[in-house]
């Protein structure tokens, strides 16, 4: 019998700066025992540069993420459990890409540059099974995130940038399931926190049920709860 070789549930968060992904994404590898994949975002050595001059970097930053990501999905295709991504590949196309390209920090040419190495990377790459999308239309709540969790590199980032990136959130899901065939899971997180007690186990059960859902038994993950 062939030894399995890819995730029996592959599960991506996708979301704004500062909507939870990170917290979910720790929540769910943990209550679900599967393997977490964290957003190479601390490690980016061009971030803060990025933040410092969009215009300079915004390229060579999308490049650097794409390359990270492609390799956790390269990781991912070879683990014998199930996996919980922090942010999916497709965001850095279809939202902080044409994002940055249209307030002007990326050119034409690097833009479609950028999409030559996302399609050939994204061709022959497992993609997930299931996309959680955490999304608030409140910015500060969003600022409010952003500033407790206190990355310095992220303290100039500005409602206005948090709010045109609302906008390709708004159609992201739709993208998501068309072009790109995913199962997507919308969650409001505006007035929720799932850290502990019993928001966090709704949060889970909806995980769940969603991550479950028209699966066989064989492959469905169980849900392992804290005692109360």
């Amino acid at each position: 019998m062939q030894q399995q070789t890819t995730p029996r549930v592959f599960i991506a968060l996708a979301g704004n700066i500062g909507a939870g992904k990170s917290t979910a994404a720790k929540i769910i590898a943990r209550h679900f025992d599967s393997e977490l994949f964290h957003e190479p975002v601390v490690e980016n050595r061009f971030l803060r540069n990025y933040y410092k001059d969009m215009t300079r970097w915004s390229f060579t930053l999308q490049m650097e993420f794409l390359l990270r990501r492609v390799e956790h999905h390269t990781q991912i295709d070879r683990m014998p459990g199930s996996c919980v991504q922090d942010r999916t590949l497709i965001e850095d196309p279809e939202v902080f890409a044409k994002y940055l390209h249209g307030l002007g920090h990326m050119t034409d040419s690097e833009l479609d540059l950028y999409f030559d190495y996302f399609q050939r990377f994204n061709r022959n790459i497992r993609q997930p099974d299931r996309v959680i999308l955490l999304h608030s239309p409140d910015v500060q709540v969003l600022l409010r995130r952003i500033a407790e969790r206190g990355r310095e590199e992220e303290s100039g980032i500005t409602a206005n940038f948090l709010r045109g990136l609302n906008g390709y959130y708004e159609t992201f899901a739709q993208v998501a399931r068309r072009k790109y065939d995913m199962d997507v899971l919308e969650i409001d997180v505006t007035d929720r926190d799932f850290r502990s007690g019993k928001e966090r186990r709704i949060f889970l059960e909806e995980i769940h049920d969603f991550v479950n859902h028209g699966l066989p038994e064989d492959r469905q993950i169980p849900l392992i709860l804290d005692p109360d």
